[in-house]
């Protein structure tokens, strides 16, 4: 079973490669990805390690968490599961919300 790692506080600089590099000292790994802006394409500054094991998983938090990685101390954790809500986990929906400026406020 796959386990799936957080990386966070990642360098802009930081690529895949990077990452696959890193953590394949602590075990197989499956995938990596450097997460970017979908308008810009520049980093936003986390990504993703995907370990082949759980045994392996725990190794790499142990050893990578707090590392220094490009000059910037990387966090790194168990990734948690998208929120199947389909909310994005911040503020107000616009669509329900009629004061402050937003769309059917009267303004």
């Amino acid at each position: 079973m796959t386990v799936k790692l957080f990386i966070g506080n990642l360098s802009f600089k930081a690529t895949e490669a990077d990452l696959q590099e890193l953590f394949s000292q602590a075990g197989e790994v499956v995938s990596t990805r450097v997460v970017t802006d979908r308008e810009t394409g520049r980093p936003r500054g986390f990504g993703f390690v995907e370990l082949s094991s759980k045994e392996e998983a725990d190794t790499a938090i142990q050893k990578y968490h707090n590392y220094n990685l490009l000059g910037r101390v990387i966090t790194v954790n168990e990734a948690r599961p998208r929120d199947s809500s389909g909310s994005s986990g911040g503020g107000r929906e616009r669509n329900n919300y009629n004061g402050g400026g937003y769309r059917n406020s009267g303004y």
